[in-house]
């Protein structure tokens, strides 16, 4: 775990000054430290800040590390450079993904379990009420749409209330991908408007597997493709989801964004390059 949590630190140092990332320098935790412990904390144990402080405090990788409450205010003050971490990195995954092939699909993330919706203080209303059909499970909480490469490497995110259809989820994602890029996805996302104005505008071909009424049906070696690439998103889901917690803990909805977007993070750094 010590050699991992060096690893994870010297990484996301390396990009922090590759981006010209600037900080006060009479701080005794730098940026860059914060960061590393909050994803050694979402990978060694479930999300739990108190327990990745201790880690590196009796370690001594960190003897100075700041209180859980100055830790907790910092790492919120950086939210938007955690999201432009994970984007960078996203940038180097996506040149080094020769095939240019992807994957497109969601999971639910529940902030509270069902029978407890009507004493959720993190969030409240109907638009956060969901369903699965995949896992013929109905949730409370936030539905995370993925992007990842054909190998289950995470490259895009996007997550909305519960209540959104996958349609509509991939709506609001950017496809940020290079030209040429094939993205796989299964019926839910079915939308020949909006894959035809891909293909036109941005030059990316959505290959998504065809409902059994369909007029435009797909040859038999497209369904494979599709079919074959369905498996690794899943596995890659069921890996983030084993690091979950079983409620994740946060008083805003900010602080447990925060928290969906390290389990994420930390994945796909410790998959891609450790």
């Amino acid at each position: 775990m010590i050699e991992k949590f060096i690893a994870i630190y010297v990484f996301i140092d390396d990009i922090m000054i590759e981006i010209g990332h600037k900080e006060p320098v009479n701080r005794n935790s730098s940026d860059s430290e914060l960061i590393a412990v909050a994803l050694i904390a979402a990978k060694y144990f479930h999300g739990n800040i108190d327990h990745a402080i201790s880690f590196v405090k009796c370690t001594n990788l960190i003897p100075g590390m700041l209180s859980k409450s100055r830790f907790n205010r910092r790492i919120h003050s950086i939210f938007e450079l955690i999201i432009d971490l994970f984007l960078n990195t996203a940038d180097i995954i996506k040149r080094l993904n020769i095939s240019s092939e992807y994957i497109i699909d969601s999971f639910p993330v529940a902030t509270c379990e069902n029978i407890r919706i009507c004493r959720s203080k993190l969030i409240k209303g109907k638009q956060y009420r969901g369903y699965k059909p995949s896992m013929r499970k109905y949730f409370y909480g936030f539905t995370v749409q993925v992007i990842t490469t054909v190998d289950g490497i995470p490259v895009e995110f996007a997550m909305l209330p519960g209540c959104y259809h996958d349609i509509d989820g991939m709506k609001n994602m950017f496809f940020n991908l290079p030209d040429e890029s094939i993205v796989y996805g299964d019926s839910a996302y079915t939308d020949y408007y909006n894959e035809q104005v891909c293909s036109e505008a941005a030059d990316i071909n959505l290959m998504i597997a065809r409902k059994s009424n369909t007029k435009l049906p797909h040859e038999p070696w497209q369904n494979f493709l599709i079919s074959d690439s369905r498996k690794r998103i899943e596995t890659t889901f069921s890996q983030i989801s084993s690091m979950l917690p079983k409620r994740i803990h946060a008083v805003t909805v900010n602080g447990f964004l925060m928290k969906v977007i390290l389990f994420i993070f930390v994945f796909t750094i410790d998959e891609k390059f450790l």
